[in-house]
């Protein structure tokens, strides 16, 4: 029997590849002769760069660029094996999770370290660029990003404007001449697993700005300066962005890729699973197994397991999860092929013990699916 091990990152506990091991280890104690395939995934977001640098043998390169404050961070990207394809997270340069909390403020921050992550991966001639957007502390419409890269927002006397959110609403005019020309022969796919809007009701700044620090008087001030963007985009640059699905994403940064670097959205979990060649590796196995840290309603909609489990139907091999909490809504999953699904959880854990106590939790829970599956064997 050959087995295909596919976990997403059990966020907060263990990565994607920890997690196939993990489960790997606990099928070996029921199933000693199993054949297994471990293919860490991702969907775009936290994990991506991993997935796909691990799938390929590639590597990881490490960088100095600026946070959303514009604070010097060592930061890093992934580059597929063949040298081709760069994977950026942009939360590594431009995430919520690198500031305080006291520190948020969307009318202050940056997406400039994406941009500065972009051009590092430029100077490596790579051929295609994938940004993972997700966990953005900006709200910036992808400015700073582009700024990184050579455009230049100007006021209506010609100024440039501050590098911040906040300053959007003075834009009047946009300078592409000064482009990063390796750009035109860069092909830049973007991972994202949303549809809202850059503005209105289901914007950027409406959706998202609370949980980067907005208050409601800030929020207006933001989608105010989005649609600012969105305004000024359409006249110099001729691209209608403030409606596109996904322009909302990472405070607007997917508006921003389109626009300024001729981005193509795709959902995450596509990408990820053509860039690390997913439905040739599911090829011939029996039985693939899917995981990630809480299993909910929501993981049919384009989440890792999802994308896992569209590929294992399309190849008629049988999906099951094992994950470390489940929702009461969990068994929405089934409609998408996923057959059956196990917790680890065995007691009450504080989220700061799941990274000690999370890897044996999933391993016993992997042996015990194990020793199910070793039943219909005899």
């Amino acid at each position: 029997m050959k087995i295909a091990i596919v976990p997403n990152a059990f966020k907060g506990s263990l990565t994607a590849a920890q997690a196939a091991g993990c489960i790997e280890r606990g099928f070996r104690k029921a199933l000693p002769d199993v054949c297994t395939v471990k293919i860490p995934m991702a969907d775009g977001g936290d994990g991506t760069v991993l997935a796909i640098v691990a799938a390929t043998g590639g590597r990881q390169v490490k960088c100095f660029v600026g946070d959303p404050l514009g604070r010097k961070i060592r930061s890093s990207f992934g580059v597929s094996g063949d040298g081709q394809t760069a994977v950026i997270e942009m939360a590594s340069a431009s995430g919520l999770a690198l500031l305080k909390s006291g520190e948020r403020n969307p009318l202050l921050t940056s997406s400039r370290g994406t941009g500065e992550l972009i051009r590092a991966a430029l100077d490596l001639k790579v051929k295609e660029i994938l940004v993972g957007i997700g966990g953005s502390a900006t709200n910036d419409g992808g400015t700073g990003m582009a700024r990184a890269l050579g455009v230049r927002f100007l006021d209506e006397k010609n100024r440039e404007l501050a590098d911040h959110g906040g300053a959007l609403a003075k834009l009047s005019r946009i300078d592409i001449s000064g482009l990063d020309k390796r750009l035109k022969d860069t092909k830049v796919l973007v991972a994202c697993d949303v549809d809202n809007p850059l503005c209105g009701l289901r914007g950027a700044a409406r959706v998202y700005g609370p949980q980067k620090g907005a208050t409601p008087a800030m929020v207006n001030q933001l989608d105010a300066g989005l649609k600012r963007l969105a305004m000024v985009i359409k006249k110099d640059l001729g691209l209608k962005v403030d409606k596109l699905p996904g322009a909302g994403a990472a405070g607007g940064l997917g508006a921003g890729l389109v626009a300024f670097l001729n981005a193509r959205m795709r959902p995450g979990v596509e990408i990820v699973s053509d860039a690390i060649g997913l439905e040739k590796k599911l090829a011939g196995c029996d039985l693939v197994v899917t995981g990630e840290g809480r299993l909910d309603g929501q993981t049919a909609f384009g989440k890792a397991p999802a994308g896992v489990a569209m590929v294992a139907r399309k190849l008629s091999i049988p999906v099951i999860a094992i994950c470390g909490s489940l929702s009461p809504d969990a068994n929405k999953v089934r409609a998408i092929g996923i057959a059956a699904f196990f917790s680890a959880i065995e007691e009450s854990v504080a989220e700061a013990d799941l990274p000690r106590h999370g890897p044996g939790m999933l391993e016993r829970c992997a042996e015990q699916v194990g020793h199910l599956i070793a039943l219909k064997l005899k």
